[in-house]
């Protein structure tokens, strides 16, 4: 069986958590439920590491600005990760070429990282706190979900990690405009702050 589809989708959930794709898989390979994961991804040093990340990607995902500062810190992670993992599934699997592998899963992470980070910055422009929580744990669950039925369905959850991606795409389109009102905003508050910085403290 082509390994193209699970590629394909730890790619795409590569962009929105990678940590949570490096735990999913290496949970299945370490526990011998699965043949298609690499030795590497079930290091337990690997699995640690990925498990603490995670566990801080939890915390500032759920923290109205701070989501999107660890998104900007992630542009370069994200997309590097679904490009490593999917050149080791196909090395693992042999029915595809590292090189294709790599470049799938490295174009499919950046529209998905596009997206989450976009729709972050849009969901910042309200001042109500609890959108950031809700959309996160979401997230998690999304990608946990659709990376373990990858593992037993992988062509049908190829298809829903691209419905999601397009979709995701589609309403990141409209939502342009609301993230260009929160870089606006986010520009007005760095001034005022700058101008407050040098104007000093008020006389006692």
């Amino acid at each position: 069986m082509s390994v193209l589809p699970l590629v394909f989708t730890s790619g795409w959930a590569s962009g929105v958590n990678a940590y949570a794709v490096v735990l999913v898989l290496g949970f299945f390979g370490a526990t011998g439920l699965s043949d298609e994961v690499p030795e590497s991804l079930q290091r337990p040093e690997v699995l640690i590491t990925a498990g603490v990340l995670f566990l801080g990607e939890a915390v500032a995902d759920k923290i109205p600005y701070v989501d999107s500062a660890w998104d900007s810190v992630h542009t370069l992670i994200r997309p590097a990760s679904g490009a490593w993992i999917g050149a080791l599934l196909a090395g693992q699997s042999g029915s595809l070429s590292d090189l294709t592998a790599g470049a799938i899963g490295g174009s499919t992470a950046p529209a998905s990282h596009a997206v989450k980070a976009g729709t972050r910055m849009a969901v910042n422009s309200s001042p109500e706190p609890i959108s950031n929580v809700i959309i996160s744990v979401a997230e998690d669950l999304g990608v946990g979900g659709i990376v373990t039925f990858a593992m037993f369905h992988p062509e049908a959850a190829a298809v829903i990690a691209g419905v999601l991606l397009v979709a995701g795409l589609i309403m990141l389109y409209f939502l342009v405009s609301r993230i260009r009102r929160f870089q606006r905003r986010r520009a007005q508050r760095r001034e005022e702050r700058r101008l407050a910085a040098r104007a000093g403290p008020p006389p006692s």
